[in-house]
């Protein structure tokens, strides 16, 4: 009898088991976003760069090492046109690379300055040659950090949300939003956000930055989509996962996209704007006469 008992204990162990493993696999899909680190999903797959970087990217040896897309600054204030923007646009689309832009925000009129940063990226994306041009388009970013060292102030959080209500109004889509996490958390959890407008930026995907650890879930947004792990060469995480350097780069700024190669391609096609299937608006005459 106790050796019968105890053969049936054994048996409801292992039922038990083989029932908890059946329940982590029904929730494996959902849960992977936010319990396999970054770099299992995917290596560096994304640059970014700006008029401060200062050499002539080689965009072939870039995809040649993984890179799928390049983000580059186009407008900066006071309504400035990234000086190199262009000239990278061609060079990366020409390399067979994904192309976004960044607007870097100020506290000055948010509706000014997506209309500077939608002009930039139409008109550079009209003078790239159609053949080489892809169908995905441009994808767009606010960058909704601390502002040190440009005039016009730092961002308020009702300006960011003026700002990527603006480029939808024109574009049809919501821009992405970059910022540190730090940055972030502090803004948003601040009593002076209303819940409406932690709702509108949610509409936005997140590109967090964090050269220390992956970065966790920030709210409102229940995960991160991009992750800017290395800025300018800076970097705490380990090098034989997290290089520091791409093609003739030595101090890049890397990111890790939360997908694979071929979601990285979707979400671009998903996300992105198309300028020649609809350029925006004219701007005001204000707008215009601003621009540098």
């Amino acid at each position: 009898m106790q050796a019968a008992l105890e053969n049936q204990l054994h048996l409801f162990d292992m039922f038990g088991a083989i029932w908890a493993l059946m329940k982590s696999s029904m929730f494996r899909s959902a849960a992977l976003l936010f319990l396999i680190p970054a770099g299992a999903f995917s290596a560096t797959n994304v640059v970014n760069l700006s008029h401060y970087d200062m050499m002539r990217p080689d965009f072939t040896t870039m995809k040649r090492q993984g890179i799928v897309g390049v983000i580059h600054e186009a407008t900066y204030p006071p309504f400035v046109r990234d000086p190199k923007y262009l000239d990278r646009q061609m060079g990366a689309l020409q390399a067979g690379l994904l192309w976004g832009a960044y607007h870097y925000g100020n506290g000055s009129d948010p509706i000014r300055q997506a209309d500077h940063f939608l002009s930039v990226v139409s008109s550079s994306w009209a003078q790239a040659n159609p053949a080489v041009r892809p169908s995905t388009g441009v994808l767009l970013v606010l960058d909704f950090e601390k502002n040190g060292h440009y005039p016009g102030g730092t961002m308020r959080a009702d300006q960011a949300v003026a700002f990527v209500e603006r480029v939808r109004q024109r574009t049809g889509i919501y821009p992405g939003i970059y910022s540190g996490e730090y940055h972030l958390g502090q803004v948003l959890n601040s009593s002076r956000v209303t819940p409406a407008q932690r709702k509108t930026l949610t509409n936005c995907w997140l590109w967090i930055a964090n050269y220390q650890k992956q970065p966790r879930a920030t709210a409102p947004w229940s995960y991160w989509a991009l992750w800017q792990y290395c800025g300018d060469g800076k970097c705490g995480l380990p090098r034989s996962a997290y290089p520091i350097g791409i093609a003739n780069i030595r101090k890049a700024e890397l990111n890790i996209f939360r997908g694979s190669r071929s979601d990285l391609a979707e979400f671009w096609q998903r996300r992105a704007w198309d300028p020649a299937g609809g350029a925006p608006r004219r701007e005001s005459e204000q707008t215009l006469t601003a621009e540098r």
